[in-house]
C-alpha cells in the first residue's frame, strides 16, 4: 500500500501547510503494515522571508513527528528543491532524485535557514562535509547530492525507480521500523553503555515477536 503527499518548496510555510502534513500523518498511522509513505518533493521559495517563529515551531514538530513515523518513508524530488521540501526530504528514509533534480538549502537573511533541517544536516552529512555549502548555499545538482548522502539514488525513470522501492519494501519491511530508525539517529549522541540497554531491549521484543509467531505456525498445523 503507497500514501502519498506533495510538498511545494515554493511555497511559504504557514499554517495550511503544516496542517495539511499533519493530517497526511494521521493518515499514515492509521495505515496497515507494510504500508509506504510517499513524499513528493519540489520547488525553490522565491524569496527569503519567513514565518513566525510560532508557525516554524509547529513545522519543526510535525517534521520530528514524521522522523518518528512506524512507516517507512519514501523521498521522491525533481527538479528544484528547497525550502520546507528540503527540510522534508532529511527526515525520510530513503530518498530518490531525478537526475534533473537540484538541491537548495533553505536560506534567509545572512546564510543558509538556522532551524533543525541544519542540525540534521550536520548529524547525516558531517560538519566537515558540510560546512562550505552552509557558507556558500549554491544549488547542489543531484550527483553531488548522492555523495553527500542527501539522497541514495539518481535515476532518470522516476516512476518505475518508485514503484520498484516501494515494491521491495512493502515485501521486507517488517515492523519496528520506528525502532531501528530511532537507534540509529542516537547512534551519534548516545555513549555506548546507555545505548547497549536500548538495543537489548529492540532485540528481546524481535525475539519474543519471532517465538511468538513461530508457535501460530506450528499451531496453525496441528
Amino acid at each position: 500500500m503507497q500514501l502519498q503527499h506533495s510538498i511545494d518548496g515554493s511555497q511559504p510555510l504557514g499554517p495550511a501547510t503544516v496542517a495539511a502534513l499533519d493530517a497526511f500523518i494521521d493518515t499514515v498511522e492509521d495505515a496497515p503494515a507494510g504500508a509506504v509513505a510517499l513524499l513528493e518533493l519540489t520547488g525553490v521559495p522565491t524569496d527569503t522571508e519567513r514565518p513566525p517563529l510560532a508557525v516554524v515551531n509547529r513545522w519543526e514538530r510535525v517534521l520530528r513527528r514524521l522522523e518518528r513515523v512506524s512507516t517507512t518513508t519514501v523521498a521522491v524530488v525533481r527538479g528544484d528543491c528547497g525550502g520546507i521540501a528540503v527540510e522534508a526530504l532529511l527526515v525520510t528514509d530513503l530518498r530518490i532524485a531525478a537526475a534533473d533534480a537540484r538541491l537548495h538549502l533553505p536560506v534567509t537573511t545572512g546564510g543558509v535557514w538556522p532551524g533543525m533541517g541544519l542540525y540534521r544536516l550536520a548529524n547525516q552529512v558531517g560538519y566537515a562535509r558540510l560546512r562550505r555549502a552552509v557558507l556558500r548555499p549554491d544549488p547542489i545538482p543531484a550527483d553531488r547530492a548522492v555523495t553527500l548522502d542527501m539522497v541514495d539514488e539518481v535515476v532518470d525513470d522516476v516512476a518505475n525507480a518508485v514503484a520498484d522501492t516501494v515494491a521491495a519494501l512493502t515485501a521486507t519491511v517488517g515492523p519496528d521500523v520506528a525502532v531501528r530508525r530511532q537507534l540509529m539517529l542516537d547512534a551519534t549522541t548516545t555513549p555506548f553503555e546507555e545505548a547497549l540497554g536500548r538495543h537489548l531491549a529492540a532485540c528481546d521484543r524481535l525475539l519474543r515477536r519471532t517465538t511468538t509467531e513461530d508457535v501460530r505456525d506450528v499451531a496453525a498445523l496441528v
